[in-house]
């Protein structure tokens, strides 16, 4: 008789299927080099500090939740619970408890995003990053496709594909239009602005920062670094702007006067023939663009 093909788990059921799956039973121990991360992972940095107290933690308790873990040739591939793998071995154990069930490769990857993305210590880059891998499972699309048909989802009326982002963000407990319209803009951040968001920088001082002219946004990085709050960021750069409204440089202090007549007529001939031969040793630059 031919084996009948286990149907792909509908959208709906995979909200909150990796606890189910590990209350059907069945956990056994597995060698944790048998183990390897999924494909599905959506972290990118795993907080060192925070692995070596849950190692400490495992020492003293042992692994408390099973991981789950489908097979991969002669091998298993861990669907959610890689960061208790990697506290297992700073702890020295060389086995871990695993609950084996058998995932196609999308049941594996949504199971894998919604695992990490309902906990609080993943960082904002690596969400916006998991939840548009979220976006093009739900929606059946290459993620790099995802951030567009999302933009575009917000300007049609309700449809298919809004309902089912709905109950996708809605096992996350968030909106899929307010992550479209508010996190998902870090992705057009400058780089140096999102390497401090991969390191825990709060999206709320993210946003201030990359809002601010570009010359000032070195400035307030630094004091969000060093603990300042989102009003103290709002504050500097209010004094900074005011600053250098009030404060003109040099070169467009000069470029006002050259560009007044009326103060360049009542100057003596001979302040006129002094300026003009000033001007003829202008930078090479100057005399190239007065030529466009």
């Amino acid at each position: 008789m031919t084996k009948r093909k286990r149907p792909s788990l509908q959208f709906g059921e995979i909200l909150g299927a990796s606890a189910e799956l590990l209350k059907e039973g069945g956990t056994q121990s597995l060698p944790i080099k048998r183990l390897r991360p999924g494909a599905g992972q959506p972290r990118r940095e795993f907080d060192p500090q925070k692995l070596n107290e849950l190692a400490r933690s495992i020492q003293e308790r042992g692994v408390l939740q099973p991981l789950l873990v489908r097979a991969s040739g002669e091998d298993y591939e861990i669907v959610a619970g890689e960061r208790r793998w990697r506290a297992a071995q700073i702890a020295g154990l060389t086995e871990v408890p695993v609950v084996i069930r058998i995932l196609s490769d999308g049941e594996a990857r949504q199971l894998a995003l919604i695992e990490n993305l309902q906990r609080e210590d993943l960082n904002l880059l690596d969400e916006v990053d998991a939840k548009l891998a979220l976006v093009g499972e739900t929606l059946q699309l290459p993620v790099e496709q995802a951030k567009a048909r999302l933009m575009q989802l917000l300007r049609l009326s309700p449809g298919d594909e809004h309902e089912l982002l709905d109950r996708a963000f809605g096992s996350l407990g968030e909106n899929w239009t307010s992550f479209a319209r508010g996190k998902l803009r870090v992705l057009s951040w400058p780089a140096p602005l999102l390497e401090a968001v991969r390191t825990g920088l709060p999206f709320s001082l993210g946003a201030v920062i990359a809002g601010a002219p570009t010359e000032h946004q070195a400035t307030l990085l630094k004091l969000a670094r060093k603990g300042a709050s989102r009003n103290d960021l709002q504050a500097e750069l209010k004094r900074l702007v005011s600053q250098g409204r009030t404060q003109p440089t040099t070169s467009s202090q000069v470029a006002r006067l050259l560009g007044n007549q009326k103060w360049i007529k009542q100057l003596p001939d001979k302040d006129q023939q002094a300026i003009e031969s000033w001007l003829g040793k202008m930078p090479n630059a100057l005399k190239e663009a007065l030529k466009r």
